[in-house]
């Protein structure tokens, strides 16, 4: 467990980031911290949630720390899952990640003051609780150390939507728009083959009000300029996308 990925709402503009990986590294000298992002958009549970699964696959072993809009949250939680723990307030950030590593092998709710920080006011609940819990467990501390083992079925769920089809139609939502501008759906392309759609065909998308025509292509290179296109992105979802300009702001 002495590698710790840390993730957050925090941005890049003031210490918060930076002091949490202190905290880390006080109580863990030996611990290694990736910073996958810290430009979750502010207060969305849900982009928080999805950055952890899209990356999961690809972290090492060890620690994964979520701090999303920890306020909505009552506590903190620790959940033991095959190859590792995940930290993070129990807002459903942690959910969608835990099912895909197989379920909960224990939940623990870091309640203990011994493995806090003294907060001098409200409590800052990824630097006073999260943090000082995963310096903690990279330095060797048992889980349960941390808190009383609560039941899994407690925890707060996570509602990230499933496609729906009606009548030839499937309904999506777009669930993330990358740095260029790329739409991601939650709409699996096995979905749209079941329909009779395959890579070449022109379809119709309703999107924002407005309905526009898109090519599937296997490669965000083959769409033309200025076309919209869906392509099935690195994640394996069905992305909406523009050659150079940003799909996002043409579709608004």
């Amino acid at each position: 467990l002495s590698v710790v990925t840390f993730r957050s709402d925090f941005g890049s503009t003031d210490e918060a980031a930076g002091v949490c990986r202190s905290v880390i590294t006080s109580l863990a000298p030996d611990a290694r911290v990736i910073d996958l992002t810290h430009d979750i958009p502010v207060f969305d549970v849900r982009a928080g949630a999805l950055a952890r699964v899209r990356a999961v696959q690809y972290l090492p072993q060890g620690i994964v720390l979520a701090a999303v809009d920890p306020t909505g949250a009552d506590r903190a939680i620790a959940v033991e899952v095959e190859g590792g723990l995940l930290l993070g307030p129990d807002n459903g950030i942690l959910e969608p990640a835990v099912a895909m590593l197989g379920g909960p092998m224990r939940v623990v709710a870091c309640t203990n003051p011994e493995y806090q920080l003294p907060s001098p006011g409200a409590t800052f609940l990824a630097r006073d609780v999260l943090a000082p819990a995963a310096g903690h467990l990279a330095s060797g501390v048992r889980l349960e150390a941390l808190g009383e083992v609560v039941d899994p079925f407690s925890l707060t769920p996570s509602l990230l939507p499933l496609p729906t089809e009606a009548d030839g139609t499937l309904s999506g939502e777009v669930w993330w728009v990358d740095h260029f501008g790329n739409l991601q759906t939650n709409i699996d392309p096995d979905e749209m083959r079941t329909l009779g759609a395959e890579v070449g065909m022109t379809i119709e998308v309703y999107i924002g009000g407005s309905t526009r025509m898109a090519r599937w292509v296997e490669h965000y290179r083959d769409a033309k300029p200025s076309e919209l296109v869906m392509v099935t992105d690195a994640y394996g979802l069905c992305s909406l996308a523009m050659d150079r300009p940003s799909a996002a702001a043409e579709l608004k």
